[in-house]
């Protein structure tokens, strides 16, 4: 079964007179269960390609679905659980009361609230931080809290714009048991990335993307030779290069 696809998608910027394309007819599919690397250099366009897939944006030309629901056209958001790069908060809140609030907005109900909301604090290393105020918590704290809102409602589907940034060795490692805990049980996880060792040690399959175009897509054993991932990307950003230049 097809968790995401992006079927033909293209997308456009307008800069004074000029437009920029930013994505040249993307199609990609992630399966159900499937832990799926996003990986590209700054600028390939894969923030737009997730801003796309929340329907923050639209696309000039292709459809985009979630779990079988035409995004821009059907309602879909209460199956995802998403952190964006940079989380943001009402920082007068609690932990505890942030994810509270994030319950109730992904329409869970009853009791079992915050016996939740305590069991994601405690996956997350942030259970003796659940009543201190958002505003007192570090950056890789907020990153950890931001995973915990996509957590708290158990969704099948997580949709995880750099998952790992500002986080220490740590809090990288914490979130990456998190992503596999979660591939384990069946979850679907699309996350995007610049660190090639997380993607080489988390996912089943991979997409690169570069300038607009997804040069590779497939499981990381099919590209990889001596020198692992970082060497296969490297070569294949390159040969794109050459291949534009000729």
């Amino acid at each position: 079964m097809t968790a995401i696809s992006f079927e033909n998608i293209s997308k456009t910027f307008r800069s004074g007179l000029k437009r920029n394309t930013v994505l040249k007819g993307l199609n990609l599919t992630v399966n159900d269960g499937e832990i799926f690397g996003f990986l590209g250099p700054n600028g390939a366009g894969k923030s737009t390609s997730i801003k796309l897939l929340l329907d923050f944006i639209r696309p000039d030309r292709g459809r985009i679905t979630v779990d079988g629901f035409v995004v821009g056209k059907e309602r879909f958001q209460h199956l995802i659980g998403y952190l964006p790069e940079t989380p943001c908060f009402f920082e007068n809140l609690s932990g505890m009361e942030t994810l509270l609030f994030a319950a109730r907005a992904s329409e869970m109900r009853g009791y079992v609230i915050k016996k939740r909301a305590q069991e994601v604090l405690e996956r997350l290393d942030l259970k003796s931080a659940g009543s201190w105020t958002v505003r007192t918590y570090s950056k890789g704290m907020k990153q950890r809290l931001g995973l915990a809102m996509a957590l708290i409602h158990d969704p099948d589907i997580y949709i995880l714009d750099e998952p790992m940034s500002g986080l220490d060795p740590l809090g990288r490692n914490l979130i990456s048991d998190v992503i596999l805990d979660l591939g384990q049980n069946g979850k679907t996880v699309f996350f995007s990335s610049h660190i090639l060792s997380d993607a080489e040690r988390l996912c089943d399959r991979i997409g690169i993307l570069h300038k607009g175009e997804l040069l590779f897509d497939g499981a990381i054993e099919d590209i990889t030779e001596v020198g692992g991932l970082e060497k296969a990307f490297i070569k294949i950003i390159e040969e794109h290069g050459k291949s534009k230049n000729v």
